[in-house]
């Protein structure tokens, strides 16, 4: 018998207009990106076999595939979120995981598409394991959801130093704001009324977002990530 977990959303609140801000923040951006980085709809995929260990390059095409994995990621999260959502939640916060939710989807097929647009080094699907997510409990959820969105944030963040493409670049900065919007928004729900949207474990003393280099990314997502991969040029395998 499933147990049915009581969840209280007391507090839980987003202002319309801040919700609209989110909401409107993310599709359009990545989308428009599609024709900066002039990409084509063939999707070039290519699967190593099992018996390979995937390698995410060199370059900007490694940088690429790391942002594809991590995208992966999210809406793989955000998609299991939205199809069982917690007991309790209320209407603002199955809004706000449905927009995270068409966000990621969005970041995930962009990057896909970017890759293959340029090379047939394409990351895999990837498979993921949430053994420490209970995903009918919202603080489970949050949890997660807080911690994958300031990953993402420091991930972007971090990576940026080693693209090389400036349209590339325009597209990370793009898309890093989207990231860090959505951690915003999840701090809110946490801790509504306070300052933790922009609190001391992600602002650095210069008023800046953290940035994280890609081994240290890994090694705090790892646990997330079922399926192998290497990144030579990173030291990451």
């Amino acid at each position: 018998m499933k147990k049915t977990i009581q969840v209280s959303n007391q507090g839980a609140t987003l202002d319309t207009s801040r919700r609209n801000f989110l909401k409107l923040s993310g599709i359009g951006l990545a989308v428009a990106g599609l024709t900066i980085i002039g990409c084509t709809d063939d999707d070039n995929f290519q699967d190593p076999g099992n018996s390979a260990v995937f390698d995410l390059g060199t370059g900007d095409v490694a940088i690429l595939n790391y942002a594809y994995a991590l995208e992966q990621l999210e809406a793989d999260f955000y998609t299991k979120v939205v199809n069982n959502f917690y007991s309790g939640i209320s209407s603002i916060e199955k809004e706000i995981f449905t927009d995270l939710y068409h966000h990621e989807v969005v970041h995930r097929d962009f990057f896909k598409a970017a890759i293959s647009g340029v090379t047939q080094n394409v990351l895999p699907k990837l498979e993921f394991q949430y053994s420490n997510v209970n995903f009918n409990d919202r603080n489970s959820v949050l949890a997660t959801s807080k911690a994958l969105e300031d990953t993402g944030v420091a991930a972007y963040n971090g990576a940026g130093k080693y693209i090389s493409n400036p349209d590339y670049l325009v597209i990370a900065g793009k898309i890093v704001s989207v990231e860090a919007r959505h951690a915003s928004a999840i701090r809110s729900l946490i801790n509504p009324g306070s300052a933790d949207f922009s609190g001391d474990d992600v602002i650095d003393a210069n008023g800046l977002d953290l940035a994280k280099e890609p081994k240290d990314i890994v090694m705090a997502a790892g646990g997330f990530i079922k399926t192998p991969f290497t990144w030579k040029e990173r030291g990451i395998n």
